[in-house]
């Protein structure tokens, strides 16, 4: 495959294919990103979209996943969209979903009639950069929805069938603010209810907007310690009226907590337990990448 930029997906994707149907993010304004910064957005010629297809099935691929990349894939006009999924049909005939990346807005773009047709053609797993459950962090972050707004169109999908998961980032809302972002978070999920959560605690670039922020000292980053403890509040906080899978990941420590919620619950609390212990005797480590140090490890 052929990809230009930093490939980026939720770990539920993993064993789903990645088909490329645009190069970078439409939208691209989030303070504490820089994923795409780099690269023009533009969406990719149809043809390029049917060879890769055929060199995959020509490879004996028949994947069940699809996940289309890049940075927001729904955000492509829906004619188009319907055009790739019959092309995935088409050459795929054992796929049973299409899943990629959405925004609030990408979804407050499409009529109903864009939604159910969307939905019968197979699109599946719409996830959204939800990020906070804090209105004024969302709108500190650059972010391109309100909570209302969220609330709206999440359940607008959700009325035609389509399974919504949420990115997030503990950190978010800087130093003293990780117990007050987890209660509003906790409380927007248990209202949307998601199927998935996705938690890339805040890890800040030099590169990121948000990073000259941090050297004006208009932001303040939280710890990573007191982020374990924002996340172990959220986890314990979480309503589930089904399963409810939860995978979090802090790039400056080596930690990771997943599960399934409510049946891991108690395990993943546990080994947040001990995360915070460690960290709570430890100097306070801090996710900006202008600390040079290697990460350090947190026994499992």
């Amino acid at each position: 495959m052929n990809y230009e930029g930093q490939i980026c997906r939720g770990p539920m994707e993993r064993s789903s294919y990645m088909l490329p149907v645009a190069v970078g993010c439409s939208y691209n304004r989030c303070k504490f990103c820089t994923l795409f910064r780099h690269l023009r957005y533009r969406e990719l010629p149809m043809k390029q979209i049917e060879a890769e297809l055929e060199r995959v099935r020509n490879l004996g691929g028949n994947p069940k996943h699809v996940f289309l990349g890049d940075g927001n894939a729904f955000g492509l006009d829906t004619g188009r969209l319907l055009e790739i999924a019959n092309l995935i049909r088409r050459y795929f005939p054992d796929c049973c979903a299409i899943n990629m990346d959405a925004t609030v807005t990408n979804i407050q773009a499409k009529s109903r009639e864009d939604l159910k047709a969307l939905r019968a053609a197979g699109v599946c797993h719409l996830y959204l950069g939800i990020e906070s459950g804090l209105d004024d962090v969302l709108i500190r972050m650059g972010k391109d929805h309100n909570l209302d707004e969220a609330y709206r169109q999440i359940e607008r999908i959700q009325n035609e069938g389509f399974i919504y998961d949420a990115h997030m980032m503990t950190g978010i809302a800087g130093q003293g603010r990780g117990q007050e972002n987890a209660a509003a978070t906790a409380e927007f999920f248990n209202r949307t209810r998601p199927q998935r959560i996705i938690n890339f605690s805040l890890f800040l670039s030099r590169r990121a907007p948000l990073y000259r922020e941090v050297q004006a000292n208009t932001f303040v980053p939280a710890t990573e310690l007191e982020n374990l403890q924002e996340e172990r509040l959220l986890l314990g906080l979480l309503d589930t009226q089904g399963p409810l899978v939860y995978d979090g990941f802090h790039n400056r420590i080596e930690f990771r907590v997943r599960g399934t919620l409510p049946d891991d619950r108690t395990k993943m609390l546990d080994k947040l337990d001990r995360a915070i212990e460690h960290y709570r005797n430890q100097e306070p480590v801090i996710a900006v990448a202008c600390f040079d140090s290697p990460p350090e490890a947190v026994s499992n």
